[in-house]
């Protein structure tokens, strides 16, 4: 019989621009990857995200997003090396067909991306050795975007890893009509503010944790990479010093980044 792993309890507690979050958390004496921090990380950042929808909707202001809506779903999405790592776990418990599909969907994506000339740079960004920054990223971005390519993870215009997203899907939500997400180059659309970019500061405390660069990786990428840097997530850390590390990088994060 294997013996029940120690766990132990804390109340969180972070002041963000929307407001306090809060989480009660159980987490092992022992050492555990990166990727166990990830869905903590995720939880706070929905309630501060939920804490601004709160606010924008007491303005008179109305969110536009809705199920079936899933124009962003062509957009250029960055993960964080601690979500691709994530994400490949999730990937591998998935029943064979689905992973058959998922793998398939990659294949076509990255296809055209290669006729578009874009996968290049993309793989570039994913590989940099040095922070990217919004300026270097906004051509790709838009040529992303013009191309209409839909996430490899959407089926019938509903994302089909929706309870594993990416935190950077999480925190777009628009006040603007819904049909301006059709053309955002030509109707920019007013999206809330975001009081934790989870992806940025799962970013950072990777960088920190391993002192590498702090990498965000294009989405149809993100499993590529994450299997070519398997070895780098085998290291495990002491989980409460993972967890101290992860709340001492959202404060840093909140001490010089205003929600935007």
């Amino acid at each position: 019989m294997s013996e029940a792993k120690a766990v132990e309890q804390f109340d969180l507690s972070v002041r963000t621009p929307a407001g306090p979050v809060t989480a009660t958390v159980e987490i092992s004496t022992g050492f555990v990857p990166v990727t166990q921090i990830v869905p903590l990380l995720r939880r706070l950042g929905e309630q501060a995200q939920a804490l601004e929808q709160q606010r924008t909707t007491a303005s008179g202001l109305r969110i536009s997003c809705a199920k079936g809506c899933a124009a962003c779903c062509r957009m250029l999405v960055p993960v964080s090396a601690p979500e691709a790592f994530a994400l490949r776990d999730m990937v591998a418990t998935l029943p064979e067909t689905r992973r058959e599909a998922i793998q398939l969907a990659l294949a076509n994506a990255t296809a055209s991306l290669e006729r578009a000339g874009l996968l290049t740079q993309l793989r570039q960004v994913a590989e940099n050795d040095r922070p990217i920054t919004d300026d270097m990223m906004e051509p790709i971005n838009r040529a992303y975007y013009a191309l209409k390519l839909p996430c490899p993870y959407l089926e019938n215009e509903s994302c089909s890893i929706y309870e594993d997203r990416p935190a950077a899907c999480r925190e777009l939500l628009v006040t603007s009509p819904a049909d301006w997400c059709q053309d955002m180059v030509n109707k920019p659309v007013q999206a809330i503010p975001v009081p934790l970019r989870i992806s940025t500061i799962l970013g950072l405390l990777w960088s920190e944790l391993t002192g590498s660069p702090p990498r965000l990786i294009p989405l149809p990428l993100a499993l590529d990479w994450a299997e070519r840097h398997a070895a780098e997530n085998r290291t495990k850390w002491k989980a409460k010093d993972l967890l101290d590390k992860a709340l001492d990088t959202i404060w840093r994060f909140l001490s010089r980044h205003p929600a935007s």
